[in-house]
């Protein structure tokens, strides 16, 4: 029988992320062999992630990281069965982890595929899938580029929101977070009107025409009275037309435009936990 120490099950442990027991039984399960270790905790977390294939993921901490230079950023959902795992110190740091490695990588896909620590990012939740004994998965998934890049996350990691101006210029770090606040806040549906598909607006129009039949306005009034109807929903839910959070008397393009005249909001990206 192989002589298991504290050292090469510390070792493991710091690879792995595994438990200090769980770490030992692959060690002596494998007679020794470190790489054949860490094959059998990633066995471990197949059989679990077998198992646990039709559990539902809503819990977890969404993580965004910005780069170096403030041009792109990345949001990510690292998903867990209960709020207990994902208030875990371990998993908060997983997630961030893997959340500052996406933003080498422009698809969900290729993240996957990418190493992490001598394994793929998809083979790494597996095997966390064995160690904790929930399904561990990626969630979203969201890039953004921009002239300037900022993000905000809020406490409790279920939001985090990414925001691009249009220009690096002075207060602009700070007017992109406040901006990210904005939208982890009001949860816009697009960035401008443009944003907002047909199918939509064509819903609200008559959502607007049925309350105006209900107070008895004539129909050949309708069009009119919904159209402006329409320019209150947009006025509410696009986020360059909300009113600003931090000054009601100006919107949220107005703050920005108050930072520097020529900044403009080019986009947003959202990820919050059911």
């Amino acid at each position: 029988m192989a002589n298991i120490t504290a050292a090469d099950v510390n070792k493991l442990r710091k690879v792995t992320g595994a438990g200090m027991m769980d770490c030992k039984k692959a060690l002596v399960e494998a007679e020794g062999n470190f790489d054949i270790a860490i094959e059998n905790l990633r066995k471990k977390g197949q059989k679990v992630a077998a198992n646990r294939a039709d559990r539902e993921s809503t819990e977890g901490a969404v993580i965004a990281a910005i780069n170096s230079d403030n041009t792109s950023g990345v949001v990510v959902s690292l998903n867990c069965e209960t709020d207990f795992v994902a208030k875990n110190e371990s998993f908060v740091k997983l997630a961030t982890d893997l959340t500052n490695l996406a933003l080498n990588y422009a698809t969900k896909e290729d993240f996957l595929a990418a190493d992490f620590n001598g394994m793929t990012v998809g083979d790494k939740l597996i095997e966390q899938t064995g160690v904790i004994g929930e399904k561990i998965e990626i969630g979203a998934f969201e890039k953004l580029d921009g002239a300037f890049v900022n993000s905000y996350i809020h406490a409790g990691n279920r939001i985090a929101t990414l925001v691009s101006l249009s220009a690096n210029v002075e207060g602009a770090e700070e007017a992109a977070r406040n901006v990210a606040m904005q939208a982890a806040a009001m949860n816009p549906i697009s960035l401008n009107e443009d944003g907002v598909d047909a199918a939509t607006i064509e819903k609200e129009i008559e959502i607007a025409k049925d309350q105006l039949r209900a107070e008895g306005k004539p129909e050949a009034m309708l069009d009119n009275i919904a159209k402006g109807k329409i320019g209150r929903f947009f006025k509410d839910n696009t986020l360059v037309n909300q009113d600003y959070i931090k000054d009601g008397k100006m919107s949220v393009s107005g703050y920005v435009k108050s930072v520097d005249a020529s900044l403009t909001v080019t986009g947003f990206k959202r990820v919050a936990l059911a």
